[in-house]
């Protein structure tokens, strides 16, 4: 499966279903979906929706057409237009970059993630970037810093002399240099990427959705936690355990292994 192909009657964002995933497409492809307030406002509509279906336990996030997201639509922001999504600002860049779900989300990068768009990729849990896909933060050649995270994210995700690089040059990463320093976590071959995201997604939905977004909680609140010697690290996991474990699906999960068979998640 490949990207979605340019269809731009459709809304600027568009949601399928495939079993237990969600596919996400930015859909302004003529314009290399670029974000701008139709567009932030379709993708954070499409979460909320991944969000509230309790048959969908993890989404995959892509481009329509050849890129990815080329980031800002500066004719929009020239034009002194607004680029978040109206009354939901909160979600922030493209619906996404300060929009939790407690669901995992993986961006299946299928071509250049520039700008906002890699930092859209920086809000995922997880990536998977076509072998032709370059990702970068050419902010500082504008004179301006990257306003969506990128700063803040990317020294969480990759070593911090690799990150300054980025951040201080400016100049894009190839896929097998993200993937060597850990900014995505596999390559696809050419036009692959959607469906190998989709296929790493099958592997992730397969498991218990309550463990899922418990599992994501904890790893994303982890730097808050401090040292993993330290008292508030081990309350909050016990937290988590004490839920997970009252759980239906904690006792599902031992009696199907006991019984030799697929467990049957309830979300419960």
């Amino acid at each position: 499966m490949t990207a979605t192909q340019p269809n731009d009657d459709a809304p600027a964002a568009v949601l399928e279903r495939y079993g237990h995933t969600a596919l996400i497409t930015l859909n302004r492809p003529r314009a290399l979906n670029a974000v701008n307030a139709d567009l932030s406002a379709a993708t954070g509509a499409s979460l909320e929706e991944f969000a509230a279906d309790p048959g969908l336990r993890v989404a995959v996030l892509t481009g329509a057409g050849r890129a990815f997201c080329a980031g800002m639509d500066l004719k929009a922001a020239a034009a002194g237009l607004p680029v978040m999504a109206p009354g939901h600002e909160e979600w922030g860049f493209g619906g996404v970059v300060s929009h939790w779900v407690d669901k995992p989300l993986i961006a299946a990068v299928n071509g250049p993630a520039l700008g906002g768009g890699a930092e859209i990729v920086l809000a995922c849990d997880l990536a998977v970037a076509d072998e032709n896909a370059v990702m970068g933060l050419p902010e500082v050649r504008r004179g301006l810093i990257p306003g969506a995270g990128g700063a803040i994210r990317l020294p969480r995700v990759i070593p911090r002399s690799a990150a300054l690089e980025m951040l201080l040059t400016g100049e894009p990463v190839t896929a097998a240099t993200a993937a060597r320093w850990g900014l995505v976590n596999r390559v696809a071959p050419a036009g692959k990427s959607v469906q190998t995201a989709l296929e790493l997604a099958e592997a992730v939905a397969a498991n218990a959705p309550l463990a899922l977004g418990a599992v994501k909680r904890l790893a994303h609140a982890s730097p808050a936690l401090g040292s993993d010697w330290e008292s508030t690290a081990w309350a909050a996991n016990d937290r988590e355990w004490q839920g997970i474990s009252a759980s239906e699906d904690a006792l599902e999960g031992p009696r199907a292994f006991v019984e030799k068979r697929e467990p049957r998640w309830t979300g419960r």
